[in-house]
């Protein structure tokens, strides 16, 4: 999946204007930023959940730039999965929640129910899987979450700070599922994060977004710890104010 000349607009205010980014199967990118970078409007227009103002996206043979016939746009968005920093659930049981997302292209029966079942064990949630959503914590519905995007395998997987509000625990077990998935099916992962431990964890490149426009893309290693600009130094020493 690649970003080219992607720029996005409200009220005629520039919130983001990217010349050129992609990220690879089997990569997992992370993209850093102060608040109001334009992190989520990326994410969200990687997701065809919002229309450029210019430029496109790329993923495969289809080129996302506002227009895309309805069975097109299905496609794509049955390719990826996209995980909220608050997560956003259907009413009902942990189990529906994720076997949804397989009977909505059209998997269902004892399979899928298998998938279902080992994935909520893997992250913890098997014991839950017939509560209702309404009751679970914040981290065990970021869980839900991550569990109902992974169930389907997609070929890029996008994720808004899924651990922002989390305890070590938690974090280290959606990290965990994050790498195992990485190793398995190897999908393009883009992942938005404040944390720089984070990143070096769990990211094969980074890139630092300021004010909408890309400042550097590199290696994590590389770019934490010997940025070629002096404002990615100044993010990683915590010394840009926003």
């Amino acid at each position: 999946m690649c970003a080219v000349g992607l720029k996005k607009s409200y009220d005629g205010r520039l919130v983001l204007d990217v010349e050129r980014l992609g990220v690879r199967r089997g990569e997992v990118l992370a993209v850093l930023g102060p608040s109001g970078a334009g992190k989520t409007t990326l994410l969200r227009l990687l997701a065809t959940l919002e229309e450029p103002s210019a430029g496109e996206v790329r993923f495969g043979d289809l080129v996302w730039a506002g227009r895309l016939s309805p069975a097109d746009l299905l496609h794509w968005r049955r390719r990826l999965s996209f995980v909220p920093q608050n997560p956003v659930l259907f009413t009902g049981t942990v189990r529906f929640n994720v076997e949804m997302a397989l009977a909505l292209r059209g998997r269902d029966g004892p399979a899928a129910s298998d998938e279902v079942e080992a994935l909520l064990d893997r992250v913890g949630l098997l014991p839950l899987a017939g509560a209702r959503a309404g009751s679970l914590s914040t981290g065990e519905a970021q869980r839900v979450c991550l569990a109902r995007a992974l169930v389907t395998r997609p070929d890029v997987l996008l994720f808004d700070e899924p651990t922002a509000s989390l305890d070590p625990a938690n974090v280290a077990i959606i990290e965990e599922t994050l790498r195992e998935a990485v190793r398995g099916w190897r999908p393009a992962v883009v992942i938005v994060t404040h944390n720089l431990f984070q990143a070096r964890r769990v990211a094969d490149r980074a890139a630092l977004l300021v004010a909408g426009k890309l400042v550097e893309v590199g290696e994590t290693d590389r770019l934490l710890d010997r940025p070629s600009d002096p404002r990615t130094a100044a993010f990683v020493r915590g010394e840009m104010v926003y």
